[in-house]
């Protein structure tokens, strides 16, 4: 089974993401540990597009994230299934992502939108403070601000069209870690 978790940052895609995965056995594939990975292993220009992002506090841009997934996609790893979280941002991604995992004879199964309000999306990073590797807060208030603007431009046509196909699962984030796993769970 394949499981999109769809949100803003602070949505608790990655809680939720972890929970899943080990009910389903099933591994877990989180973009922004690509890109994390990248910026610290890459010497090249995929690496430094990362670090420049990360540093920024901005998300990558379509094309390097392609090439990121691409290669993520290709592990032998994710024939058993798998959950992700933080892709796709966009439609763009979206298609993208259905191509790859057509060429695979691979489709996602399920995409549940983790919806909660922006203050608390700001409240849950502002706690979180993770940091980069070179120590600098990437939970600032002007970094979350900027990411999570960029997020709700894009969110309406993310959600659209995965409601289109029939895969779309609205599910109230704001509740306790417990009753969201099991919301999720009773789709499944």
């Amino acid at each position: 089974m394949n499981i999109i978790l769809y949100g803003p940052e602070g949505s608790g895609k990655s809680t939720q993401g972890r929970l899943l995965a080990e009910k389903l056995k099933v591994i877990t594939l989180i973009s922004g540990d690509l890109v994390r990975q990248s910026s610290e292993n890459d010497k090249g220009y995929l690496g430094e597009v990362c670090k420049a992002a990360l540093h920024a506090g901005k998300y990558v841009g379509d094309s390097e994230m392609f090439v990121l997934w691409k290669k993520r996609l290709k592990g032998k790893d994710i024939l058993n299934g798998w959950v992700m979280d933080g892709f796709p941002r966009n439609v763009r991604q979206a298609k993208f992502l259905a191509h790859k995992l057509g060429k695979h004879k691979q489709k996602v199964d399920h995409v549940f939108y983790l919806n909660v309000p922006v203050e608390i999306s700001v409240d849950r990073l502002s706690k979180r403070g993770r940091r980069l590797g070179n120590g600098e807060l990437h939970d600032s208030p002007e970094r979350i601000a900027q990411r999570l603007k960029i997020y709700h431009e894009q969110e309406a046509d993310v959600l659209e069209y995965y409601k289109e196909k029939g895969l779309l699962r609205e599910i109230d984030g704001t509740k306790t870690i417990k009753q969201v796993h099991g919301e999720i769970v009773k789709h499944l």
